[in-house]
């Protein structure tokens, strides 16, 4: 099995024309809104620029140095555009409309990109979060309702469709798959009528209220949710459709990397249900979120994120390449949490990293995280 660079290589001598659009188009697209293009003034325009003009502007303005210091489940973004661009499926794209925008005060990170198939399509691509830490946490904040960024992504939508009179596809990753549900249901009827496709690949749901939005009814059957089969993410609040599960070459909480997602010809690999520790967690989150108001959710989530950035590194993947080390410190800052927060956030904390304790050889049953005994 492949992934969805190997996709490229693979199937990208196929027009859409001769191959229509898929799943795997999709989390391409929704991929390549993770490219950072700023400073790049041709694609901020309406007219847009190339793909394969826009690719060769980027890799003059960064050197190998500085991309290979990219260390996220993103590092193989820029690279997976330079494919893109040499491929006879991607190479007819237009790429145009795109922004950026991080304002701390306002706690909003928005970015997206309205990228032009050769079809006669756009696809709209509301960028997610990375695998760092501090973007995990922007994902759990959505439990506590609508955030900046969803209002810009409906009013980024608005713009991308009013006046273009073909068919337009949304999506994104991660936070990037909420905004496009949020767009999609929240934007002009006008709009909604030229929407075809809404891809949801692993980001986090809702509150209850907003799924009794009408915009919902209206776009409920073209709504796709795709996840992995570990996922933690696309698990996260209450969701308008059930999801397709999908095979991994990672484990545990690492799969919400869409470059692990398993793909075979025109789709990816499913599966028939969640692996076992994304139901754990799952269930385990909910049995203490749910009743909370969002005062205690915001407090709880920020003692978890508190233990979890206790290691010291940027991403989970690191904490959990620390071993033993990335476990001292977490036990030690349970240590300093109030006693109503200790017991919620250590059995959280056991259930997030299921995988990771397995192969640690620790045992799983004690009720709290402070008692783990060591390995020498």
């Amino acid at each position: 099995m492949g992934n969805i660079v190997d996709y490229i290589h693979w199937r990208g001598d196929l027009p859409l024309t001769q191959s229509p659009f898929n799943e795997v188009d999709n989390l391409v697209l929704a991929y390549f809104s993770y490219i950072n293009l700023d400073g790049i003034r041709e694609v901020t325009g309406p007219e847009g620029i190339a793909l394969p003009e826009l690719a060769d502007i980027f890799f003059s303005m960064h050197s190998e140095e500085e991309l290979k210091a990219d260390k996220s489940f993103l590092r193989m973004a820029p690279y997976m555009m330079k494919d893109m661009a040499v491929s006879r499926r991607f190479s007819k794209c237009m790429i145009r409309n795109y922004v950026n925008e991080v304002v701390t005060e306002q706690a909003l990170q928005f970015s997206a990109v309205e990228i032009s198939l050769e079809d006669g399509s756009i696809y709209v691509a509301f960028r997610g979060t990375d695998d760092t830490v501090v973007g995990w946490k922007e994902d759990f904040n959505l439990s506590n309702g609508i955030v900046p960024a969803e209002e810009k992504a409906a009013g980024y939508l608005n713009m991308a469709g009013r006046d273009f009179a073909g068919c337009i596809r949304v999506g994104g990753h991660s936070k990037g798959g909420n905004l496009a549900v949020y767009a999609a249901v929240k934007c002009d009827v006008a709009v909604q009528k030229k929407i075809i496709e809404v891809y949801d690949n692993d980001g986090p749901g809702f509150t209850q209220d907003f799924l009794e939005e009408e915009g919902i009814k209206i776009m409920e059957s073209r709504i796709k949710r795709i996840i992995p089969e570990c996922s933690v993410i696309g698990m996260l609040l209450n969701h308008v459709k059930d999801p397709v599960i999908i095979s991994s070459t990672q484990k545990g909480i690492l799969q919400h990397d869409g470059f692990s997602w398993e793909v075979m010809g025109p789709s990816f690999l499913t599966v028939k249900e969640l692996n076992s520790k994304a139901v754990l967690f799952n269930s385990t989150l909910h049995k203490w979120i749910d009743d909370m108001d969002m005062k205690q959710r915001d407090q709880l989530i920020n003692d978890l994120f508190s233990v979890i950035e206790a290691t010291g590194v940027q991403t989970l993947s690191q904490v959990q390449d620390g071993g033993l080390k990335s476990v001292s410190a977490m036990v030690k800052q349970v240590e300093k949490l109030a006693p109503e927060s200790k017991e919620i956030v250590a059995e959280l904390i056991r259930s997030l990293f299921a995988h990771w304790m397995d192969f640690l050889k620790l045992p799983q049953k004690l009720p709290a995280l402070d008692k783990i005994p060591f390995l020498p």
